[in-house]
């Protein structure tokens, strides 16, 4: 084994994370779908976000294709950002369905890919305010 005469001072670390414009763009480009109804002073609901990479491909410099899909679903699992930006997404559209301002929210969300295709299933249970 060969022993190092010289050594860095730095120490360097690569980290990958989705553009604040790249989120911007993949939630402007996605399908939304939601349901959800009113029972008493509780609201119960489901958004679907359907994000489909390949359409964002005119506006992003690097390939759509699985490869990028599958660096996305590990990146939506770990990033608080896009979590938090998916929170708010399902909130604002359970307060449309409800037609009232909901408190304490409670939600759960779900992830899957298939190919470029991106799906994240959002449940919501809210109490109704006035």
């Amino acid at each position: 084994m060969v022993s190092a005469r010289r050594v860095s001072l730095f120490e360097r670390e690569i980290r990958v994370r989705l553009s604040s414009a790249a989120l911007e763009i993949m939630f402007d480009l996605a399908a939304v779908l939601s349901e959800g109804q009113v029972d008493d002073d509780s609201y119960f609901g489901s958004t679907m976000v359907t994000i489909d990479i390949s359409r964002a491909a005119a506006m992003v410099t690097d390939t759509c294709d699985t490869t990028a899909s599958r660096r996305i679903e590990h990146l939506l699992e770990t990033d608080e950002r896009i979590r938090a930006y998916a929170h708010s997404l399902a909130k604002a559209e359970a307060q449309r369905l409800a037609g009232a301002v909901l408190a304490e929210p409670q939600i759960d969300c779900q992830l899957r890919r298939s190919g470029t295709h991106l799906h994240l299933d959002i449940d919501i249970e809210a109490l109704v305010t006035t």
